[in-house]
């Protein structure tokens, strides 16, 4: 009997013992574990998390934290000072020095706001994001409420990130020249490395004023992908390029003016016209001439088009043509100048009235145009 109970003793502080064995050896594998999910209030001094929230703090640690899903560049990153104030969202503090100092507190974010369709936050950490290379600087966030994404939906948005600055009385303003890509697996971007810390705390800068307020903001713009497009294109190689225009009893011209027939190149309907006494400074003294658009050419009011040419007076005796260039952009007819281009002062009418120049013979003036480059342009929807 004395045996037996010697025996229950002995067991019952064995198995004491290896209880408090165990319980000190598993200690530090539990607060490691609660420590993952709450590394924000984990202190020496004991502070441990509320069982509560450990749901929350696991959606939190597998948000997306990264600027990007590669490195920012400073080729991509656009800094810069405006007057204008955010128009999505803007956060003004006015005890940042508290969050500055405090030991538990890695960021501060704000009440969800609607912007470009979707619900945001503005996250702001006051010593930076530590996860993102972000340590010793001012770090900047927006993340989207992922609730209503698909899963395999993605949100293309512009950010532009603002802090105040009282002194210069305007926003110190950072984006990056990309898109940011949001779906649910990338829920938060931003900038680890806005401000140095130091220098935005120091009250000579004008980012933290009137003892520790300061003022943040962001725009969220989801750029529409365009509705209406247009492609512009010159043609260099033109099939039949050239029109020739023979004027007979060239002499015996009575009006002012005399036109070609319309001729059809490179998609358009033309005229050569010319003067024979001249116009402008060439009245009396030059042959005008000049390439112009068909008066029924349609155009819209907007629509020009570029035309590279050479009108030329052709020598009948095998001699020099004269020829000169034509460069412009013609607008429509009907639409201002600039539906006809040339010379007031083409050719002499005294080379023309020399018989033996070349240029009249027979009483027969041959003019030409040949056409080097001419653009369209196609408009969608048409």
């Amino acid at each position: 009997m004395t045996r037996h109970y010697t025996n229950t003793i002995s067991a019952v502080y064995l198995l004491l013992c290896f209880f408090i064995t165990s319980a000190f050896s598993t200690r530090p594998f539990i607060r490691q574990f609660t420590d993952d999910f709450n590394s924000n209030l984990q202190q020496e001094n004991g502070a441990r998390p509320n069982s509560d929230l450990v749901e929350a703090h696991y959606l939190h640690k597998n948000q997306e934290i990264s600027s990007r899903d590669y490195k920012v560049s400073a080729s991509n990153t656009v800094t810069g000072l405006r007057d204008r104030p955010p128009s999505s969202y803007s956060l003004k503090m006015e005890s940042f020095n508290t969050l500055l100092n405090s030991l538990n507190t890695e960021s501060y974010k704000s009440r969800p706001f609607s912007t470009a369709g979707y619900n945001w936050t503005l996250v702001v950490y006051p010593n930076g994001n530590k996860k993102d290379s972000g340590s010793g600087y001012l770090s900047l966030y927006v993340a989207i409420n992922n609730s209503t994404l698909a899963p395999h939906q993605e949100v293309y948005v512009d950010l532009r990130f603002y802090v105040f600055n009282k002194i210069q009385k305007k926003y110190f303003t950072i984006q990056d020249t990309d898109g940011w890509r949001f779906n649910i697996f990338k829920t938060m971007w931003g900038f680890s490395q806005v401000i140095p810390v130091n220098t935005f705390k120091d009250s000579k800068n004008g980012y933290l004023y009137d003892g520790d307020h300061c003022e943040f903001g962001v725009d969220v713009t989801s750029p529409s992908v365009f509705q209406k497009s247009e492609l512009f294109s010159v043609t260099e190689k033109i099939y039949n390029p050239k029109f020739t225009w023979t004027i007979q009893g060239f002499s015996k011209l009575l009006k002012d003016t005399d036109y070609s027939d319309v001729f059809f190149i490179g998609e358009r309907n033309w005229q050569i016209q010319v003067y024979p006494s001249g116009r402008a400074t060439g009245e009396g003294k030059a042959l005008s001439m000049f390439l112009n658009l068909d008066s029924k050419e349609k155009f819209r009011s907007y629509e020009k088009i570029y035309v590279r040419a050479k009108l030329r007076v052709l020598n009948q005796r095998q001699f020099r043509n004269v020829e000169k260039p034509v460069e412009n952009w013609y607008n429509g007819p009907g639409y201002g100048p600039g539906y006809g281009w040339g010379y007031d002062e083409f050719i002499s009418l005294s080379d023309l009235k020399d018989s033996s120049k070349g240029f009249v013979v027979n009483d027969m003036l041959m003019v030409q145009v040949e056409m080097e480059a001419i653009s369209s342009t196609k408009y969608f929807p048409s």
